[in-house]
């Protein structure tokens, strides 16, 4: 194989080429992995191969250790670990580390990616420990591209997010600072080195902590940074006040005396700076300081409310207010006519810092703002009107709203008037300031004086230009949701305006020469005010249906007829807007929509038959026919033949990750819909579950928590015919809460652990639920253990959620209500059950109904305990008072009672006669005590018998007569532990004094 033609080629502009390229590569590596990465490292290092060649090695080399998905990243790192030899180890990392000294700087940074990777596998296992001397020794006598490539590699190993790394890197602080410090300071003549320097500064400022805690080291790293802010290479100044930034993130406690001194006026001047990449980042900076003194605040609050010890808090924001605001609003007059909607510049920058500058100070940057407003709202130039109404807007969320009502009030008629500027800009940032006053400060919009024409002005906004369009849109949505009412009102403020709207919104979304975009923005409105019409209003509704239904009929067609990816898109946008259309449509008629189900139903079928396995619209289809069957419930079933197929090839679409999600959440929809009606249907339902299960780890990973919910779901529709799936379930439950979390695991990767810890508490709920309602309970009973297991599990979890402390305190009830009798009494008084279930009832930020469901658990759990108790102490005071040992007082609370057992005859034996040894004053006690048991049942007066009994005469006819009512209480009650365990016990304890 021509090595250097196939690495070149795999950086081809022809799709065929690099593809052929690509696979020769990857056959190489699967024969002879060790020689693949050998010969790489060959030609990254090689000074006399062509430039792209070496890319192309570089690039190969790190992607074969690297992945975007977690489990494949460790499969990789593992076969670097366990299948290569160390002296070919030893030579691809010499090799890699000599591509540092490379001319070319491309070169470089290929092979400062390919060690990186390696780095992390190795580092956090005390691997490679020359590393990091061979780079600063790089950075203090290499040549300036050696010192640049050795700095880009330290920044690439700083930057990664392994938390093993970052904790082995800790001890290599001082090496890794040394030479960033050393690239970075203001003597260092190259300014590539000293920008690569300022970059791994600002990646390795995590674990440096030790560092800055010392006096004298932070110093010395403030000075070299501030100093860089001065640097005449704009691209040094940004890295510095990035490191700023990201400083002060971390570093906020220590910042107190370089805020006086220098940072201050650094900042200010960098807001200034006429390069606007510069200018942002100064910017950022105070938008950092914002975030972290709000973040300040919410945590001493908590801090205060708990008894715990509030952060240093030293009101940076709030000092620097009268300095900083007007800085601020200079940059909002300095606007880019030219920029794009989306683009991200200084005068969006300030905007930005403005809003967080009001959360953070609240009424002290009212104003200074309103000064500035009030001259400049009808300024001649557009940009001073601009920025005043944009600053007005900015404060709308922080303040008190008290404050802001009367300046709303007065302010509002000038805005709506605003509305009608000459300059659009203008008017897109009046439609955007009159959105945050509809969101924030609601309160302050009189309906009676101001909702018409503010609704009109809008609505007029929406139709004059597609750059205004979507601010007119959300304002919109705002007054919708703002003024909804209480649900189920007959009328709300909207109401008035709501058939104009409705004909204004079908009007705008009829126009062919419409802006795509625009017509999607009136749809999601047209959404809003559907979801929050009045009852009034459904008269209206239902009349929407009829346009919306004949709309999205219209364009079932049109999918044949489309001939460029353009028109496709148009018409997938379309359909999709329709449909989320039809589904608001339905959730708000809900029953109401029956007359109209069967052409819904049909249109959506309809769509759903034209498109092919990768369309987005699927998607919205499927939300609709989900909206559907929660409306319909058991009416839904007739549709389920029709539907069922493209149910399951969703479900089966594994090229479309979202849409089999969304098929997954459509089978909980249905299920929970149909009720024992989709019993017919659960077969293929959970083949299909499982079959998602089995894919790739990355595949199922996403679906998992989903899955494992709809288990629960179908358990609770067809009760205990979920039986005949529930030892393949428990399985796959106790599979997937055998994933423990370690160290070194992303936020990513706690997500998902705990969602789908979730999911196994959802299905467990449900499968309990399902089998308590069929009678069939003794099924879970091999299971409760490895569902106590896993609750411990959720108990020592640092990470868990609300969520799934919701869930498990509904999971322990269930359990407890299922198992009145207390079978599994010792389980439930481990002291962590008692624990978990105080923490989720105690926390005052958990919803009512988290709590209210700890209380329930709680309550349930009593009842097992003190039956649990019950037993233990009934039978101490039966074997006249002696003790039990522990395993035998712990194996006669979990003995099944026998109702819940197979029952076997017992025969009499010898041993039976230990009934007989119990004194009188033992059977009474035994009719008091199980009096005391808390259940329904009545106590029969036969059971004195064995106290008369035990009088009798005659020995041998009283013993025989004893044992008989014993047995009859036994089986009637179903709660006493059966002969066989008394004739264990009095194995040791009789006296043998009794006749045979």
């Amino acid at each position: 194989m021509d090595v250097q033609g196939v690495l070149k080629n795999t950086l081809s502009t022809d799709a065929a080429t690099r593809s052929n390229a690509e696979q020769q590569l990857s056959q190489a590596a699967e024969g002879d992995f060790s020689g693949y990465l050998r010969t790489l490292a060959q030609e990254l290092a090689n000074d006399q191969a062509d430039r792209d060649v070496r890319m192309a090695a570089g690039l190969a080399l790190k992607n074969s250790f690297s992945s975007r998905e977690y489990v494949r990243l460790r499969e990789v790192q593992d076969r670097w670990q366990h299948q290569i030899d160390p002296q070919v180890k030893t030579l691809v990392k010499g090799l890699a580390l000599q591509a540092l000294s490379a001319q070319d700087m491309s070169t470089g940074t290929q092979a400062a990616q390919f060690i990186a990777s390696i780095a992390a596998i190795e580092l956090p296992k005390d691997q490679w420990p020359e590393l990091m001397q061979k780079l600063v020794e790089n950075v203090g006598q290499g040549h300036d591209r050696q010192k640049q490539a050795s700095l880009t590699t330290i920044g690439y190993i700083c930057e990664q997010q392994d938390a093993d790394l970052q904790t082995s890197l800790t001890q290599h602080s001082n090496s890794i600072l040394t030479a960033v410090v050393q690239g970075a300071r203001k003597e260092e003549p190259n300014n590539d080195v000293r920008h690569a320097a300022m970059t791994a500064l600002g990646d390795c400022l995590d674990f440096v902590r030790a560092n800055f805690e010392n006096e004298g080291e932070r110093n010395y790293i403030m000075q070299v940074v501030c100093e860089a802010t001065q640097a005449d290479d704009s691209r040094i100044q940004q890295g510095a006040y990035g490191c700023l930034n990201r400083i002060m993130a971390l570093y906020y406690d220590r910042m107190f005396f370089y805020m006086e001194k220098a940072l201050f006026g650094l900042t200010i001047q960098g807001m200034k700076n006429e390069d606007e990449d510069v200018a942002k980042l100064a910017i950022e900076f105070w938008c950092t300081v914002c975030e972290e003194e709000i973040s300040i605040e919410d945590d001493n609050l908590q801090a205060q409310a708990e008894g715990g010890t509030e952060r240093p808090y030293f009101n940076f924001a709030r000092i620097a207010t009268q300095e900083i605001i007007p800085v601020l609003l200079d940059l909002l007059t300095q606007q880019d006519e030219d920029a794009a909607d989306d683009e991200y510049n200084k005068h969006r920058a300030a905007y930005q810092c403005l809003q967080l500058y009001a959360q953070a100070v609240g009424n002290t940057v009212v104003n200074p703002v309103i000064q500035f407003v009030e001259p400049n709202l009808r300024n001649e130039d557009w940009r001073f009107r601009d920025a005043a109404v944009s600053a007005f807007g900015a404060i709308m969320e922080g303040p008190d709203e008290k404050m802001l009502d009367g300046l709303v009030k007065s302010a509002l008629p000038v805005f709506i008037g605003m509305m009608e500027d000459s300059v659009l800009q203008v008017k897109d940032s009046a439609a955007f300031t009159l959105g945050r006053i509809s969101e924030g400060v609601s309160n302050a919009i009189d309906p009676a004086t101001h909702l018409q024409s503010l609704v009109i002005a809008l609505f007029n906004g929406l139709g004059s230009s597609p750059k205004m369009a979507s601010s007119c849109c959300w304002a919109l949505m705002n007054l919708a949701e703002r003024f909804a009412g209480e649900p189920g009102c007959e009328e709300n403020p909207m109401t008035p305006y709501f058939d104009n709207s409705v004909s204004a919104l079908l009007q705008a979304t009829a126009r062919h020469d419409q802006d795509n975009s625009v017509r999607t923005a009136c749809y999601e409105v047209l959404n809003t005010f559907v979801t929050n019409a009045a009852n009034n209003s459904l008269k209206t509704v239902a009349s929407l249906s009829e346009v919306v239904l004949q709309r999205l009929e219209e364009t079932i067609p049109l999918r044949s007829q489309v001939v460029s990816v353009e028109d496709k898109l148009t018409l997938d946008d379309m359909q999709t807007s329709l449909c989320s259309v039809v589904l608001a449509i339905v959730q708000r008629m809900e029953i109401e929509i029956k007359p109209q189900a069967d052409r819904i139903m049909h249109a959506l079928l309809q769509v759903l038959n034209t498109l092919n396995n990768k369309s987005s619209v699927a998607d919205s289809v499927f939300a609709a026919v989900g909206g559907l069957a929660n409306a319909l419930e058991d009416d839904f079933q007739k549709y389920m033949d029709a539907f069922s197929p493209y149910l399951f090839r969703a479900l089966s679409n594994k090229d479309e990750p979202g849409l089999c999600a969304m098929a997954i959440g459509l089978v909980s929809d249905i299920t929970r819909s149909l009720g024992p009606l989709s019993q017919p249907y659960c077969n293929d339902f959970m083949n299909h579950l499982l079959e998602n299960l089995r894919q790739s780890t990355a595949l199922s990973n996403q679906f998992k928590p989903a899955i494992l919910q709809c288990f629960g779901d179908i358990a609770q529709a067809i009760g205990g015919e979920f039986e005949t799936y529930l030892s393949v379930v428990a399985q796959v439950l106790d599979q997937a809460a055998s994933i423990n979390i370690d160290t070194s695991v992303s936020y990513e990767m706690l997500d998902y652990v705990v969602s789908l810890r979730e999911g196994i508490m959802d299905a467990w709920a449900g499968a309990i639920g399902a089998l308590k309602a069929g009678n069939k309970v003794d099924a879970l009973k091999p299971y409760v253990e490895s569902i106590f297991r896993l609750l411990q599990v959720v108990s020592k979890d640092q990470n868990r959620s609300e969520g799934l402390l919701r869930s498990a305190m509904g999971v322990i009830g269930d359990l407890a209500d299922a198992f009145p009798r207390g079978e599994f009494a010792n389980l439930f008084r481990q002291d962590w059950i008692a624990q978990m279930i105080k923490d989720t009832r105690s926390n005052r930020e958990y919803a009512s109904r988290t709590t209210e469901t700890a209380r329930w658990a709680r309550e349930q759990v009593k009842r097992q305990v003190v039956v649990g108790q019950k037993r233990v102490r009934i039978f101490k005071e039966l074997v006249d008072d002696s003790d039990l040992s522990d395993s035998e007082e712990s194996d006669l609370e979990n003995k099944p009672p026998v109702s819940v057992r197979q029952r076997r005859p017992t025969p009499f034996t010898r041993d039976d006669t230990a009934l007989l040894d119990f004194g009188s004053s033992a059977t009474t006690s035994l009719v008091e005590q199980w009096e005391d048991v808390p259940r329904s049942l009545p106590v029969p007066h036969d059971l004195t018998i064995l106290r008369q009994q035990r009088d009798h005469a005659s020995y041998e006819a009283s013993h025989r007569e004893a044992l008989r009512h014993w047995r009859q209480l036994e089986l009637e009650f179903g709660a006493a532990p059966d002969p066989t365990f008394y004739s264990e016990h009095y194995t040791k304890h009789s006296t043998n004094s009794h006749p045979n």
